[in-house]
């Protein structure tokens, strides 16, 4: 337990709790209000980070961004698609990765979900001094910027672990497939 500036102790295991729990109970809050344009949580999630990236994204990059594995947003991708929501091509530095755009569809509804997103954000954080919400921010970044770099340093030195369906590293740079050297052509010993 910490004594910080006079205030009462708080305990920093609950930190962690607390933050996994306001950000669920945020995004839940919004699954509620966008669940009668016909969007899951998976959907908005998906199409929100398509809209707020400055250039298209591969199947890659979004799963990390979502916090999801590859080939549970391929079958997340299959459905968008069918439904017109998102469209795949093939990116022009390597044939073997998918970029993924907005469908006509997600480009007129993506108004739509960061208005409700906006509303409620000014809901959640309308009593909330500003000097105390850039506080808040400020220790998220730092906390987030480090565990990244922890994250980036391990994976940095450790290519071996990326799979064959990946096209691009989290921070853009590019990783070659690994194959398995199988003698003449035949299979694995």
């Amino acid at each position: 337990m910490l004594t910080i500036l006079g205030m009462s102790k708080i305990d920093p295991e609950t930190f962690g709790p607390l933050l996994h729990g306001a950000a669920r109970a945020w995004r839940l809050k919004l699954d509620e209000r966008l669940r009668p344009m016909g969007l899951s949580q998976a959907k908005w999630r998906t199409l929100l980070h398509l809209s707020i990236a400055p250039e298209a994204l591969t199947q890659t990059q979004i799963a990390d961004r979502l916090g999801i594995e590859e080939p549970t947003l391929v079958t997340l991708l299959h459905r968008l698609e069918r439904e017109g929501w998102v469209k795949r091509a093939n990116a022009p530095h390597d044939r073997r990765c998918k970029l993924v755009l907005l469908g006509r569809r997600a480009q007129s509804v993506i108004a739509h979900i960061n208005a409700a997103a906006d509303e409620l954000r000014h809901e959640l954080l309308a009593d909330i001094a500003a000097s105390e919400l850039e506080t808040c921010i400020d220790v998220l970044t730092r906390i987030r910027a480090r565990a990244e770099n922890r994250d980036n340093s391990r994976s940095n030195g450790a290519g071996a672990g990326a799979s064959a369906g990946n096209c691009q590293k989290g921070n853009g740079q590019r990783i070659r497939k690994q194959r398995e050297r199988r003698p003449n052509g035949g299979g694995a010993k």
